[in-house]
């Protein structure tokens, strides 16, 4: 998979290494020569190509090969940036998938299928996220949103008055839009099978609909 990112701060960095590590081929784009340069002190980045130049010039984009690209992700600190190279490269260049960073939730609104961005990630949200995962239990935490919030990705913790302890998965009787794909006991994934019990500490995680979360949270805690 070919996977052009813009920005080259930690985040659109790091992501690089993980996927070229992972045997993908990767470009990184940067306005900054240095940042595309790892400091001497650390260990050798695996191989990614670094090209400078502003991704939302689309000759930059033309460089960089994102005509062949898989995916385009839009990592840079400015959010005007990512919406314009999101737009560039689903609108111009075809890119099938197109990621996103929103630095500013107040600007979250703005990141959907008319500016090309097929997925938005805010951190300042996925940190919420982590943090009611870390002091909730029996609630329903999103993780993520698919299909421009049409479908979530979520959390239910499983304490031990939650109606789903003991069950099966199979015998929960789930609304055909609702999927649990997996469990996280004792930190393992379990994947998630009919056969598959539940016990006090789960996590579950589950594919929803918009509007489908309370359902999924009656049936695995119960009414409270």
């Amino acid at each position: 998979m070919k996977v052009v990112i813009a920005g080259a701060g930690n985040i659109g960095t790091h992501l690089g290494a993980d996927l070229a590590r992972r045997g993908h081929e990767v470009v990184l784009l940067d306005v900054s020569k240095r940042a595309l340069e790892a400091p001497a002190e650390e260990e050798p980045r695996p191989q990614m190509h670094a090209l400078v130049g502003d991704a939302c010039s689309p000759v930059v984009l033309e460089k960089a090969g994102v005509r062949e690209a898989d995916v385009v992700v839009a990592a840079t600190g400015d959010d005007e940036d990512n919406l314009v190279i999101s737009v560039l490269a689903k609108q111009e260049f075809a890119v099938p998938r197109v990621l996103a960073r929103v630095n500013h939730p107040v600007n979250e609104w703005l990141f959907d299928e008319s500016w090309g961005v097929d997925l938005a990630v805010s951190p300042p949200h996925l940190l919420t996220s982590l943090v009611e995962e870390e002091v909730t239990a029996g609630d329903v935490v999103s993780l993520l949103d698919l299909e421009h919030g049409r479908v979530q990705l979520i959390e239910v913790r499983l304490d031990a008055g939650s109606v789903a302890v003991g069950q099966r998965i199979g015998d929960l009787g789930l609304p055909n839009d609702v999927a649990i794909v997996a469990t996280v006991r004792d930190g393992h994934v379990i994947p998630a099978r009919a056969s598959t019990p539940l016990a006090e500490g789960d996590e579950v995680l589950a594919l929803v609909t918009h509007g489908k979360q309370s359902a999924v949270r009656d049936l695995l805690v119960g009414a409270r």
